[in-house]
């Protein structure tokens, strides 16, 4: 059992020991029950301290059994918690580190709770698409009161334990405790031992909010900032219940709620996100004992956009960082937006001003790369040219100590031939990050050939460091993420084409799910980018076909929002697009010149050739290996490309269509006599994958 018993001085101690976090796995809920009965059984026992080994209490349900049956055999959590709740001794949870999920619904069924300063207390179930299922939704509000427990159920956002105790009128902790936890445990459950009738959050009344409209405001709210999900919703209507409901009664309710979105699509796609994110860090051929190179220091060349925000990523992380450019106006202006970007944050009251200071204060600048030799990893941030970067890199090559990682912010440049300018290829790696640096949070790791192990490892920690989702790539044109978006945006010039709209395809891109339609992306990342790519891939592919839709637009000068029209037209100083009769007009042309009669688009086709034409980019990624799993790829759209996060990813989006029907869907689109028919052939992995009725995701 993962869990073990010991008696301390006429109290029975229950200790949790199922590491990383203690989670509730059977072996456990199973050790817990066992413990209460020995200590039920054993007349010199007098109370009872529940606690958890190592750093934490417990962080809930044990991750690794999700989707297994040993996640609800007996003793479920619930008979687990009725028989701490019903137990005649006094129950003492011994709160630290962590309480979340169903530990913390653990400790709600214990008579008396007793927590250290610090202990993060949470119940994030909402974030994989459920509610809590083990009367979290009813005891929460009973020991908080509702606007605090809806708060904390509705966002799964976790609160420092000093902070609730600090609450007015809380019920939740018995005492703040400061030093070696189990001896004051041990303490408060001697001081309780004689105390009768034993508490029991289950005889607590839940007050109605003093705001009549509490309920109906948290749901407007929540359409608003979790749109679309439904379990922020029903999690509303759980604390509902524990206000109207005796507390059994209340536990049934959410019971029938959590059983009927546990097996949904969105719980479905949510799990698959949290577990997809951890899967994403574990490479392979690369041991998780690989010793990691020290980086202490940082430089980076560029102080443009993405060289501020790069910059600012290792910044917030307490990272030195020393920033390089060739003129010092240049300097002076990427120095400024970083200052600008930090005192935003400031008057929202989101940085504090000394960590401003701290910050400002880890940042050096140079216009020599001497100033940077002893750095233990550099990244440029420079021109997206092949050229360009070269020079730089062979630079580096001369410069930088021994042992140092020369990375390369690129988006679509061949890692292996930057590489080779150097006689260190083996230091040498791809970070791409993604605009605004800063706050995105995908980093595409580009392995190259050459790509030493313990750099690949080192840089996946680094990652980590400075809070990004790091997703491994092999080297290609555009690597994962650019590679995909390209076919979405060549059919998004195709469906404009042959009769769509540039507003109908944004918009069923968003009904969808998407942050932004492909056009309003183009507007804000510029078109004149894509423009500079597609030139490029005429010379390099000269067989690939693109609608000249988009190249159409970019010669009239509308680069997007940077200059007051692109695919939309912008009023001066404001981002809201406004249809463009130009952009039309010149639509109409294209359409006019190679003959084409519009006809009537649905949205669902729309969504479905946008979508699918990068499921069949990403078959052939994972096909060549570019990939190493699909996951990665739907990390990479989840966390960089706005891709709704309750619907997984466009391959577990795939999965989840079926793709047979994503192959039969694929077979009408090449049978349309405009766009590229020959782009819609199955990829072979989809093809096989579809034929043996398997999917991309296991």
């Amino acid at each position: 059992m993962s869990a073990s018993y010991q008696v301390h001085d006429g109290v029975a101690v229950i200790s949790l020991d199922n590491p990383p976090v203690n989670g509730l796995g059977q072996s456990t809920r199973a050790g817990i029950v066992d413990g209460i009965q020995k200590a039920q059984a054993d007349a010199a026992v007098q109370a009872v301290v529940v606690i958890g080994s190592g750093k934490v209490f417990c962080g809930g349900a044990d991750i690794r059994e999700f989707g297994s049956p040993k996640a609800f055999a007996e003793p479920n959590l619930h008979v687990t918690i009725e028989a701490v709740e019903r137990c005649s001794k006094p129950v003492v949870a011994a709160i630290h580190g962590v309480a979340m999920g169903g530990g913390l619904e653990l400790a709600l069924g214990c008579h008396y709770r007793v927590v250290v300063k610090g202990t993060q207390i949470a119940l994030p179930e909402v974030n994989i698409g459920i509610v809590p299922g083990a009367g979290g939704t009813q005891r929460l509000p009973r020991v908080l009161g509702v606007d605090t427990a809806l708060q904390m159920i509705t966002t799964g956002a976790s609160v420092m334990s000093e902070k609730l105790a600090a609450a007015p009128g809380q019920k939740l902790f018995d005492k703040l405790v400061e030093g070696d936890l189990l001896p004051a445990a041990i303490a408060f459950a001697k001081e309780m031992a004689g105390v009768r009738p034993l508490p029991s959050v289950r005889d607590l009344k839940v007050a109605a909010p003093a705001d009549a409209e509490a309920f109906a405001k948290a749901r407007a709210e929540l359409a608003k900032s979790r749109k679309n999900l439904i379990a922020p919703q029903r999690c509303v209507d759980c604390v509902e219940a524990a206000t109207k409901m005796d507390l059994d009664a209340g536990i049934k309710f959410e019971r029938e709620v959590f059983e009927g979105l546990v097996t949904g699509d969105q719980a479905r796609a949510l799990r698959h996100a949290f577990f997809g994110e951890r899967a994403a860090s574990k490479i392979p051929d690369v041991p998780a004992d690989t010793p990691l190179r020290d980086i202490k220091q940082v430089a980076v060349i560029g102080a443009g956009t993405m060289g501020g925000g790069i910059t600012m990523c290792f910044l917030n992380a307490g990272v030195p960082v020393t920033l390089l450019e060739m003129k010092q106006e240049a300097i002076d202006r990427g120095v400024g937006t970083i200052r600008k970007n930090y005192e935003a944050q400031v008057a929202k009251g989101k940085l504090a001003q000394d960590k401003y200071e701290q910050r400002m204060a880890l940042l050096k600048t140079t216009l020599s790369y001497d100033d940077i030799a002893q750095a233990d990893m550099v990244i440029e941030a420079v021109f997206e040219d092949m050229g360009v970067k070269s020079q730089v890199f062979a630079k580096l090559d001369e410069v930088m100590k021994p042992g140092a990682i020369l990375a390369s912010n690129t988006s679509t440049l061949d890692v292996d031939k930057i590489a080779e300018v150097t006689k260190r290829p083996a230091d040498v790696v791809g970070l791409h990050f993604f605009s605004p640096a800063n706050v995105m949070r995908l980093l595409e790791v580009v392995r190259s050939k050459h790509t030493a192990k313990d750099v690949m490892a080192t840089v996946m920690a680094v990652a980590k460091k400075i809070k990004k989702v790091a997703v491994v790539s092999g080297v290609c044109d555009g690597f994962i993420g650019n590679r995909m978006f390209e076919q979405y945006v060549r059919q998004s010039f195709f469906l404009l084409e042959e009769g769509a709209t540039v507003q109908q395809v944004d918009k069923a891109a968003e009904a969808f799910g998407f942050a932004m339609g492909p056009f309003r992306v183009g507007d804000l990342a510029g078109n004149d980018i894509g423009y500079a790519i597609r030139k490029r891939r005429k010379i390099e592919k000269p067989d690939v076909i693109y609608s000249p839709v988009g190249d159409a637009v970019c010669e009239l000068g509308r680069f997007g929002q940077k200059v007051g029209k692109g695919w939309y037209d912008y009023e001066a100083g404001k981002r809201e697009p406004i249809p463009s009769a130009e952009v039309q007009a010149c639509i109409d042309k294209v359409r006019a010149d190679k003959g084409v009669t519009p006809r009537q688009i649905s949205d669902e086709e729309i969504v479905q050739r946008l979508v699918l034409a990068m499921v069949n980019e990403g078959a052939f990624i994972l096909e060549e290996g570019i990939a190493s799993k699909a996951s990665d790829i739907d990390m990479v759209y989840l966390t960089g490309y706005g891709f709704p996060v309750y619907r997984g990813g466009p391959m577990l989006y795939a999965d989840m269509l079926g793709l047979p029907k994503v192959v039969e869907l694929m077979k009408g689109f090449a049978a349309n006599p405009q766009g590229d028919s020959a782009f819609w052939t199955p990829a072979p992995l989809l093809a096989k994958l579809a034929a043996e009725g398997k999917a991309f995701n296991g």
